[in-house]
């Protein structure tokens, strides 16, 4: 044990919402001096966090007691001089931010990713760790227990007690939860499962348990293998919220306890029908991202950003796959899903950034565009999971009707698994175009460069008629109408607009984003303006689209009152007609035999 490196972790003041975390560093072979150092940031979430600016003390002892000199050299490196002795290093750090992404510790439960908690000891990255999880103090929280994916080395009935874990990136790729939560269990191919739902709630525990099975199920049936003994989904339940973030052996989700399912619902609420796409979303990273990586995302390290082009692929290919999941295994029906897909269609359609930004930038640029969006982010940047979602449809719609239906993209999945997830091999920046390719036996050069290197719009028409499936855009009906599967195609008419997108939630309308050469930006309509009224009547974020419609009838210019900062302005907007961005999709019954049987053979369990 003394060669192994042992972490521990005790939330010392939950009030405070302080970790004190230990390290016991055993005497190195060679060299006088310790480093150690913070991630910037986390895997699986691409943003620089700089998670050493929650250390608030740090100090460094021998193995006698000395106290050492240990220096911060810089923003989250520090050195210490130990003539390669035993050392322990001792630190307090703040844990007050509620995600999936960070660590957060109250009164109520305690939560944390390695990442933001654990030093790493440089030079000593494949060494053994051990963990040990250690309850806060006091009668308060005498049943807390600990829900983790780490392999127990010995610990007690509440769960406290030492982990193993075979290096630091294993150590920091578990999340640990303590606390009062309710669990549940189910199997996948005799592989344990686990759910920790922590939070008020009333669950369907059963339903879900039911559900998430099937969802799981039909991710392995797709690899062909389970390449786990264990898996654990974290789940936080609150008033609102809404995210995930993928682990080797867990996953950690925020939802609205609404989200859930409850008993007495006969279909699934859409709100649920969600949160099983969040929760298949993070399972098939278990394979793709996780296991399947990019070799750009392993060569880099965490003390930086590592740029790659291929996260429209990985994240991409994850987000189309993490419905058509629920639909291949039975939890939402064929409408259901066409739905779900026909919004994916007009978020994109709605981001003027897709004829601005390619996705081979977008997965290159995320660190500074994507997870750091502002005001003008929808004329700039689109998105990789959503337009990198219907490149992936795209592609198995192309690859199957130019083989016939003898190959698809879950062939190429199961490609990508064999040769790079089950050996650890990195894959190149076109290491995904490389295999599909190779299995489709297709010439898909043209294909990748119009969509990944390409500013035009996707044709999605072609290929989903190819599978019996119409496709129309019209105008909108409102900022909710995210289109559908529709009965039959009918016809919409375009209504006046200012191309203003107000802040959801406030009953205020305050502009938050102003659409590029729209009616709005040439008037001088800015972000951040409160538009108090549209033609001397007052306006509010539920009647400014009425007010704009009624007062553009006569094809005239519009007046609008607003504030900017604390000054009342006037301006003159001429609105225009709303573009058709909005997706309606409808199943063809008449469509010819071949498709409708190539419909079957796409939507059919992969199992």
């Amino acid at each position: 044990m003394s060669a192994e490196l042992i972490y521990r972790i005790r939330p010392a003041v939950p009030a405070a919402h302080l970790f004190r975390v230990e390290i016991d560093i055993p005497r190195r072979p060679c060299g006088s001096r310790l480093t150690l150092s913070m991630p910037a940031w986390i895997p699986g979430s691409y943003m620089i966090r700089d998670f050493a600016k929650n250390i608030l003390t740090l100090a460094a002892r021998s193995a006698d007691g000395r106290t050492l000199d240990c220096r911060k050299c810089d923003k989250q490196t520090w050195i210490c001089p130990t003539a390669g002795s035993v050392t322990k290093v001792e630190y307090r750090i703040y844990a007050g931010e509620l995600s999936v992404r960070t660590a957060h510790l109250d009164t109520t439960h305690a939560y944390f990713n390695g990442a933001n908690l654990l030093l790493r000891v440089h030079g000593m990255d494949e060494r053994p760790c051990l963990l040990e999880l250690l309850p806060p103090e006091g009668p308060a929280y005498e049943d807390w227990r600990v829900a983790t994916s780490l392999q127990p080395e010995l610990v007690d009935s509440r769960g406290y007690g030492l982990y193993r874990a075979d290096s630091y990136e294993d150590l920091i790729d578990h999340p640990v939860e303590m606390g009062r939560f309710k669990e549940i269990a189910f199997d996948v191919g005799g592989v344990p499962h686990r759910i920790a739902i922590s939070g008020r709630q009333r669950a369907d525990q059963a339903r879900l348990a039911r559900d998430l099975a099937r969802v799981c199920a039909e991710h392995a049936g797709l690899f062909r293998e389970l390449p786990i003994d264990r898996y654990l989904f974290l789940v936080t339940a609150l008033g609102e919220g809404y995210g995930g973030l993928e682990h080797r052996f867990s996953a950690s989700l925020i939802c609205s306890r609404e989200d859930l399912p409850h008993a007495d619902e006969e279909k699934p609420a859409e709100s649920y029908v969600r949160f099983l796409g969040l929760c298949s979303h993070e399972y098939f990273h278990l394979w793709h991202v996780r296991r399947i990586r990019p070799q750009a995302l392993m060569e880099g390290d965490l003390s930086r950003e590592a740029h790659t082009r291929t996260l429209w692929a990985f994240e991409g290919i994850t987000s189309y796959y993490d419905e058509l999941a629920l639909l291949r295994s039975g939890c939402i029906d064929s409408k259901t899903y066409l739905g779900m897909l026909a919004a994916t269609i007009t978020r994109m359609m709605r981001t003027p950034g897709r004829e601005v930004q390619t996705l081979a930038e977008s997965s290159f640029d995320a660190w500074i565009k994507l997870y750091k969006q502002d005001e003008n982010a929808p004329n700039a940047v689109v998105s990789y999971y959503i337009k990198g979602a219907l490149v992936a449809l795209s592609l198995d719609l192309t690859i199957r009707q130019g083989t016939g239906g003898a190959a698809s993209l879950d062939d190429v999945m199961r490609e990508l698994w064999v040769r790079h997830g089950r050996t650890g091999v990195g894959v190149s920046e076109r290491g995904v175009e490389a295999a599909a390719s190779r299995v489709s036996g297709l010439d898909l050069d043209g294909f990748f460069a119009e969509v990944l290197d390409g500013t035009s719009d996707l044709n999605l028409a072609d290929p989903l008629c190819s599978v019996g499936i119409g496709l129309r855009l019209r105008p909108s009906n409102g900022p909710n109408d995210l289109g559908g599967c529709v009965e039959r195609f009918d016809s919409a008419a375009a209504r006046p607009t200012l191309d203003v997108r107000l802040r959801p939630g406030s009953r205020e309308a305050i502009v938050q984003n102003v659409i590029g050469d729209g009616a709005g930006e040439r008037a001088g309509i800015a972000p951040g303006d409160i538009i108090v009224a549209v033609d001397a009547l007052r306006a509010t974020a539920e009647n400014m689209d009425a007010l704009v419609a009624r007062a553009a009838a006569d094809g005239g210019g519009v007046t609008v009152h607003l504030f900017r900062r604390d000054e009342l302005l006037q301006v003159v907007a001429f609105p225009t007609p709303s573009k058709a961005d909005t997706c309606d999709l409808m199943l063809l019954d008449s469509a010819p035999e071949a498709a409708l049987l190539a419909r079957s053979s796409w939507l059919t369990s992969a199992t």
